[in-house]
């Protein structure tokens, strides 16, 4: 397959690329190979060209050589032999050593009430955003000596229930209990961070959910108490036209399809899971079908293109209040999901959120739970040998969670408000 060639030629020359950091080198592959899978062209000519040009591109950075010398020429023969043990010991490790969050690197307490999300920015080690009840939004530099927060976003009136950062991480959007949701410009966060616009539900009722369109972040996708699920032109400050649909109930979870796809799957406080269709350009919302029923509320939704090389599939995480996380197969373009696996969580009250990390190489799943751990969860193995890692440290239900790109640091928040990073002994902060 294309994208397999187009892989393989970029590990022919990663020795080459990161001789001194196999560690990273392992990161770069495993990107370019998310990436590929999610950016597939089906225009033979388009393929067959990119595949040239990057071949050239990669000639004409590292030389032509790499098969008779896969290594820089100003490396030592005992260098070589180093860095292949490395790259050797590091394919070998078990999924439990890769992902070994054993330890607290920091704990934050600016928040007096639970945080109801967490979410490091795209593509950034650094930077995490919290959300919380007490109506405060704070970003943290997570890998400063000592980590600090860095910067206060107030203006909700209530609680905050959401949030999400934009594409290119100069703008968040937050959603709250009273009934607005709010655009920050961020992107110099030394100055204090600015709302750039407030804009009231349509129903004037409470905001449960937000996040942008991935493929067009001047979309926003709300959830409110009343049922209805909202497009909002962030940029105009407008409702979009036949971009309203009400299915009944709360909405209190979201996940939008990425990599330019158009299918929205909304969760409600009756555990019914509803799938939507949208128009990027218009804003247009269609209502596609109702895909499932868990029997709980649904306080978490996930969406992921491929789940690793054994399943290569789109998968949907589901956080559902009857005890259960539940991973879906995305079996068609309407939504539709079939039930792949599920496992026991302590989860029946509290909005106890899950989340996939960005490694594509393997599924693993974090999930909260309410006696206060957190669980890592490999979904290729069955019953008790899944659970790979539980982390021990919050006194009260864990909520929230989110992992930096890299893998380094895991954040999660729990009911009373305290943030805690847990991190990766095999990564380097």
């Amino acid at each position: 397959m294309w994208h397999q060639q187009v892989f393989a030629l970029d590990a022919k020359y990663n020795a080459q690329r990161v001789n001194k950091l196999p560690t990273l080198g392992m990161l770069y592959i495993r990107r370019r190979n998310q990436l590929l899978k999610e950016k597939f062209s089906k225009d033979p000519k388009i393929r067959e060209n990119y595949l040239k040009l990057r071949a050239k591109l990669l000639f004409l950075r590292y030389g032509e050589n790499l098969e008779q010398n896969s290594f820089s020429n100003y490396t030592t023969e005992e260098e070589k032999s180093e860095i292949k043990t490395k790259l050797y010991s590091i394919q070998r490790k078990s999924i439990a050593e890769s992902f070994a969050f054993d330890g607290m690197h920091h704990v934050f307490d600016q928040h007096n009430a639970p945080v109801m999300m967490l979410k490091f920015a795209n593509n950034d080690r650094s930077k995490l955003c919290c959300a919380s009840l007490d109506g405060l939004l704070s970003i943290c530099d997570a890998i400063s000596t000592p980590p600090k927060v860095i910067a206060l976003l107030e203006g909700h009136k209530k609680g905050v229930t959401a949030l999400d950062w934009s594409i290119s991480n100069d703008l968040i959007v937050s959603s709250s209990l009273d009934g607005t949701i709010r655009l920050w410009n961020v992107l110099n966060t030394e100055n204090s961070p600015t709302c750039l616009r407030v804009v009231n539900d349509q129903q004037r009722a409470e905001v449960l959910c937000c996040g942008f369109i991935p493929i067009n972040n001047n979309l926003i996708v709300a959830g409110n108490s009343q049922g209805l699920v909202q497009i909002l032109n962030i940029s105009t400050g407008i409702y979009t036209r036949n971009g309203s649909c009400k299915i009944g109930g709360k909405i209190l979870s979201l996940t939008c399809e990425g990599s330019g796809g158009s299918v929205i799957w909304v969760g409600n406080d009756r555990g019914v899971i509803m799938s939507f269709q949208l128009e990027s350009a218009s804003g247009r919302l269609t209502k596609l079908k109702r895909v499932q029923e868990t029997g709980g509320m649904i306080s978490s939704l996930s969406w992921r293109s491929w789940l690793s090389k054994d399943a290569p599939w789109p998968a949907l995480l589901v956080s559902s209040a009857c005890n259960v996380v539940l991973l879906y197969h995305i079996v068609d373009n309407q939504g539709s999901l079939s039930l792949w696996t599920k496992y026991p969580i302590k989860h029946k009250q509290y909005f106890v959120r899950s989340t996939f990390c960005p490694q594509m190489e393997t599924c693993l799943i974090a999930t909260g739970s309410e006696d206060g751990t957190i669980h890592l969860l490999d979904s290729a193995r069955k019953g008790k040998a899944a659970k790979i890692n539980r982390l021990e440290g919050h006194a009260t239900p864990t909520i929230a969670l989110s992992f930096n790109y890299d893998e380094s640091l895991l954040a999660s928040a729990d009911h009373q408000g305290l943030i805690i990073l847990w991190r990766n002994r095999q990564r380097h902060i």
